[in-house]
This record gives C-alpha cells, sequence and structure tokens, in this order.
C-alpha cells in the first residue's frame, strides 16, 4: 500500500538543506541586495545598433566620459545590437538622447541606430517598487486564505511556508547572479506562486482523502504514499513546463531570457518544495484522520 520511493526519510536531509539555503538567500538580498532594472530604480533604456566591429567595451567607456552615473552595457539579440541602461544623473531628459547620439558617434566613428529609448522617472519607479511588494504580498495572503478554507489550518501554514520558501530562495539566486529584477521578473514570481500552490494543494488534497481512508496509518506514511500516487502527474506537469520555459530561454532573446529563467527556477523549486517542505510540515504537527474529524465537527452546525 505504501508507495515505491520512501520520500519520508530525506525529509530530515532535505529540510537542513532548505533551511541552510533559505537563510544564505535572505542574507544575500539584505547585504547585496538586489539589482533593480530601470523600472525600479528610474533612468533611460536604450537598444541600439552599431557596427557589427563595435565592442561593448568601447560604448560603455565613451559614455563614462559624460558622468551619467550607472551606465550598463551589453549585447542584445545580433552582432552589433546593444542594450544601454543609464542612471542619467547631470543630464536633462530633453537633452539626454541627442549628447548621447553626438559622443558615440564621434568616438565610436560609426553610425549609431536608436531602435528603443524609454524613460522612467525616479517617482514612477517608487511606485512600481511598492505596487510590486503589494502585489506579491496579496497574492500570498489570497493563497493562505483559501488554503485556510479548503483545508485545515496545519495545511495553511505548511503551503504558505513554501510559498515563502520559493519565493525568497528565487531572489535569492537573483540577488546571488546579480540579474536585473524587472516588472517581468515580478510577473515571473507571481506565477511561480500561483505554480507551486497548485502542486501543493495536488499533493495535500491527496494527503487529506488518504488520512480519512487510511485512518490507522500514520501521517508519515500516508505523505509518502500520496506524494507516489501524484508523482507521475507532478514529474508531467513539471517536465512539459520545463520545456515550454526552455525553448522560451533560448529561441526568446533577450527580452524574455530573465522572465523565462526566473520560471525555470520557480518551476524547479516549486517542485521540490511540494514534496519536501509542504508535506513534512503536516508530519511536524502531527495531523491525523483525528484532526480532519475535529475540524469537521467544528465546521458542523
Amino acid at each position: 500500500m505504501i508507495g515505491n520511493i520512501n520520500f519520508v526519510s530525506s525529509f530530515k536531509k532535505a529540510n537542513i538543506v532548505s533551511i541552510t539555503v533559505f537563510i544564505i538567500s535572505i542574507l544575500f538580498i539584505l547585504f547585496k541586495g538586489l539589482n533593480y532594472g530601470i523600472d525600479f530604480k528610474g533612468g533611460t533604456l536604450i537598444e541600439l545598433r552599431t557596427d557589427t566591429s563595435t565592442k561593448a567595451s568601447s560604448i560603455r567607456n565613451s559614455l563614462n566620459s559624460m558622468n551619467l552615473g550607472d551606465i550598463n552595457v551589453k549585447k542584445f539579440g545580433k552582432d552589433g545590437d546593444y542594450l544601454i541602461k543609464v542612471e542619467q544623473k547631470n543630464i536633462k531628459n530633453s537633452d539626454l538622447i541627442p549628447s548621447i547620439k553626438k559622443t558615440l558617434k564621434n568616438n565610436l566613428n560609426s553610425e549609431i541606430d536608436f531602435r528603443r529609448v524609454e524613460n522612467v522617472g525616479p517617482k514612477v519607479s517608487a511606485e512600481l517598487l511598492e505596487s510590486s511588494i503589494i502585489a506579491i504580498s496579496l497574492a500570498l495572503a489570497a493563497m493562505l486564505f483559501y488554503i485556510w478554507v479548503r483545508f485545515e489550518w496545519q495545511f495553511s501554514v505548511g503551503s504558505i511556508i513554501a510559498l515563502l520558501h520559493d519565493v525568497v530562495i528565487t531572489l535569492g539566486l537573483f540577488s546571488l547572479l546579480s540579474l536585473e529584477i524587472n516588472l517581468s521578473i515580478i510577473a515571473a514570481v507571481l506565477t511561480i506562486v500561483g505554480y507551486s500552490m497548485n502542486d501543493t494543494v495536488v499533493i495535500y488534497d491527496r494527503i487529506r482523502e488518504n488520512l480519512l481512508k487510511y485512518s490507522k496509518i500514520s501521517i508519515s506514511d500516508v505523505s509518502n504514499l500520496s506524494i507516489n500516487e501524484t508523482l507521475a502527474r507532478t514529474i508531467i506537469t513539471s517536465v512539459t513546463t520545463l520545456l515550454a520555459l526552455l525553448s522560451i530561454y533560448i529561441l526568446g532573446g533577450e527580452i524574455l531570457r530573465g522572465f523565462s529563467f526566473a520560471m525555470i527556477l520557480g518551476v524547479i523549486i516549486g517542485t521540490y518544495s511540494s514534496i519536501f517542505v509542504a508535506s513534512p510540515i503536516l508530519k511536524f504537527f502531527k495531523v491525523s484522520s483525528k484532526t480532519l474529524e475535529k475540524d469537521e465537527q467544528r465546521i458542523e452546525p
């Protein structure tokens, strides 16, 4: 009756790894910080095309001479295409683009084609950051409320811990790798919350069914059985999602790379947390069929 893979035996080791990585992620976020993009920091984003012989270092050196503040230059798509992010400290918006064009043409001796220009003011960027934090917080709160209504409070605690685990570790990896945080990454984080919750609910629903069905079996054995029964579904869902995300990451271009990378991390971490974070919480609280019966009696009028 018990499943083939003994997941429960790995719970303790997995929890130690999860707690360690979670704490390290928090330390990276607090002390190294996140690499906010133009959306949250304010400034100007320029997509330009030059001769294929032009190097990113040459563009960076030319712009550094203008004293614009922080400057980020990286290849974007084909050879000769670059994405420039400028903090823009000492030049007015109306003078910025003509000044950059003139400086690059003079220093690089190359034709410069500005294909896209975006400006975000500091007030707007601060509001976007605040709205993003509120959106993630509300999503977590809504998920917590749903699980509290759908299951018992022990399940709610397990699901919210798993969600926090996924979000914090994903952001910690972005901090470690100095990857840019922009609005598309916030969208990815919100999607990760939904994906992880869906996976957790599937396992929790099976655990609840089996607790009522096998009242004499311990929560450890019920968790093991339930995880094994839903394992095929979990693997198929995760693999098909990862295949789609890998295609976007490889073929979708630079704009979608950050979003797809965040989603890939989220799917892997979310699948792991549903099994090795959410399920052990029920064992910690010693959930049993009696727990479910008491809760049903409390709800009945």
